[in-house]
């Protein structure tokens, strides 16, 4: 049975959900699987914007099937070639030989690295489309805007400037799926936008100048609606959600207060954590926050990190090196350009601590960032004659904190 909501007069949701999904590119963890969000324009001409993941096939196809009913596809636009949208793009092509396909020339390209097609006259099919390109389908109007890292080298977005929706690829979505209410009016969007955040800065976030240019791109048109390849159709909350991604995208911090990331063998480095987290709360600081590395999933630690001003790293020693998974971690947030941020650092260690120096190597690879000085190293286990440290070092967060806000 077909599953489609109507948009405007001529526009349709086609997109289908997959629940059964626990992890998202073999890399991040889902608690409601992912929705996989595709639109057909019904106008003197058809359009279709992007496809479905492989195992939403039946349903994609049902739903298409069901709108067009007899009617040709004229039009085929590619806004993302990443294969949880393209995945059915050659079954579409061979379904109607006649379609246009409108893609830039590194999608067209990356097109033929996925697929092998039979056709030799495909080539006839490409509209290879640059910049501030148009189409016109009688009643409607698009122009088409590159988004190169957004983020992938070749994604570029749709903008109708008919209706004003600006179909955003992968900009503006989320994990999750749609459970019948596919409209960001339609739920709380607040409660979401944890996953937002999660969605943005694991996949998007190492890109901060590309999305600050796609940014700047959309605020010369008037957006009345976003319609991303994931997660919500946005119409109420659209300046919250550029607002975010602007943050997001310059790194600023939602949050001033501490983010505790901690590595704990046996609990005495856990001890430290809560121990410094209470001094903290002495000294007037709200909303901190503590994830044990070996507990919680990387992708939210990388989150919560872009949320934090000021971070702290606890880890043991290991094999005279960072304890793995935060070895990990410290990776990872370097690896998606997290900057503009302050590090407290503590050690532990029985014979040898080391990590203080290792972890102070790495971040300096980050970009603005700040290293506070009054670092703490455990020996095995937290004595009461370190309750100083651990009060200095607090009170120098919250010094620290206070001055920035």
């Amino acid at each position: 049975m077909q599953n489609t909501r109507k948009i405007t007069n001529d526009l349709y949701f086609i997109g289908a959900q997959d629940k059964k999904l626990n992890i998202f590119e073999a890399l991040y963890p889902l608690t409601d699987g992912m929705g996989y969000n595709s639109y057909l324009l019904i106008d003197d001409k058809t359009v279709l914007f992007d496809t479905v993941d492989k195992n939403c096939e039946s349903q994609f196809f049902e739903n298409l099937d069901y709108l067009l009913k007899d009617k040709p596809l004229d039009y085929f636009i590619i806004n993302h070639l990443e294969p949880d949208h393209s995945a059915l793009a050659k079954k579409i092509i061979d379904k109607y030989p006649n379609i246009k396909i409108l893609c830039n020339q590194k999608a067209k390209d990356m097109l033929f690295q996925f697929f092998e097609f039979n056709n030799d006259s495909l080539e006839n099919n490409f509209q290879i489309i640059k910049e501030n390109d148009t189409l016109k389908t009688q009643h409607h109007e698009f122009t088409f805007l590159m988004a190169p890292m957004v983020h992938w080298p070749e994604v570029m977005v749709t903008y109708d400037k008919t209706e004003k929706i600006l179909f955003s690829a992968d900009a503006f979505g989320s994990f999750g799926t749609l459970d019948g209410n596919i409209f960001d009016d339609e739920i709380n969007f607040k409660e979401k936008i944890d996953e937002y955040r999660r969605y943005y800065t694991n996949i998007v976030g190492k890109f901060g100048p590309q999305v600050n240019a796609l940014l700047n791109k959309a605020a010369n048109i008037d957006i009345k609606m976003l319609c991303p390849l994931h997660g919500y159709i946005i119409k109420e909350n659209i300046g919250n959600i550029i607002e975010l991604y602007k943050n997001w995208a310059n790194y600023t911090p939602e949050i001033k207060s501490l983010y505790i990331i901690y590595a704990s063998i046996y609990g005495a480095t856990q001890n430290a954590a809560y121990c410094l987290a209470n001094a903290l709360a002495q000294n007037g600081i709200k909303n901190i926050k503590i994830d044990d590395v070996s507990l919680k999933d990387t992708s939210y630690i990388i989150s919560n990190a872009f949320k934090y001003s000021h971070i702290a790293l606890l880890a043991p020693t290991h094999n005279n090196n960072i304890f793995p998974k935060m070895n990990y971690v410290i990776d990872e947030l370097i690896n998606h350009n997290l900057q503009n941020r302050t590090f407290a650092l503590v050690q532990n260690g029985s014979w040898a601590p080391n990590t203080i120096k290792s972890i102070t190597t790495k971040l300096e690879a980050m970009k603005n960032i700040k290293i506070l000085d009054n670092s703490i190293t455990v020996k095995s286990a937290l004595k009461s004659n370190q309750e100083n440290e651990i009060e200095v070092l607090a009170q120098a967060i919250a010094q620290d904190i206070n001055t920035n806000i």
